[in-house]
């Protein structure tokens, strides 16, 4: 299974519209891929449980363990005062270690504005090569996000290229083709 993570958990969020794209693009390739939409999870249940992973609660267990037993993972991420958000960030400290990451597939996208959400995708892969996950590495940006998408829908034909290429790619990479 592939999990699409949406990478923020703000109302009204590009990414999620970039992972909904994203899941078209797997759902035409044949393979299994599901969203996780961080403004779905109930991860304000977790603070002050000092990463305690007896105490997390069951529906986030759950989430942690789709993670852990995860192919690969496909994070689109939005770019928030020069990195990843703060949210995405409380989430993967949860996950557990080294299931979660340890020779995990993964494949980023950036959102952003002048600079794409290149910041974030580069902070995002530090932190998955220091656990030794497996980096795909055609990542797709997108600048001023905000202009390619009318209605709730992506319509930039030139990014919506990049990202089916890019799912078409990272299901070669991970040997699903």
């Amino acid at each position: 299974m592939i999990y699409i993570i949406s990478g923020t958990d703000r109302q009204g969020s590009k990414s999620l519209i970039v992972a909904n794209q994203l899941l078209k693009f797997y759902n035409l390739n044949n393979a299994s891929a599901e969203i996780i939409d961080l403004k779905n999870l109930s991860l304000n249940k977790l603070h002050g449980l000092s990463y305690n992973q007896d105490s997390i609660p069951e529906d986030l267990k759950i989430v942690f363990k789709k993670i852990a037993k995860a192919k690969a993972l496909h994070i689109v991420c939005p770019e928030y005062n020069g990195s990843y958000p703060g949210i995405l960030k409380f989430f993967i400290d949860y996950w557990k270690f080294p299931d979660s990451f340890d020779g995990k597939f993964v494949s980023f996208v950036g959102l952003g504005g002048r600079f794409a959400g290149l910041r974030p995708v580069e902070h995002l892969m530090q932190v998955f090569s220091y656990r030794n996950a497996i980096l795909f590495p055609q990542r797709v940006f997108l600048d001023n996000v905000w202009d390619m998408i009318k209605d709730e829908t992506l319509t930039d034909k030139t990014i919506l290229d990049r990202l089916q290429k890019q799912v078409e790619d990272f299901c070669k990479f991970i040997n699903l083709k």
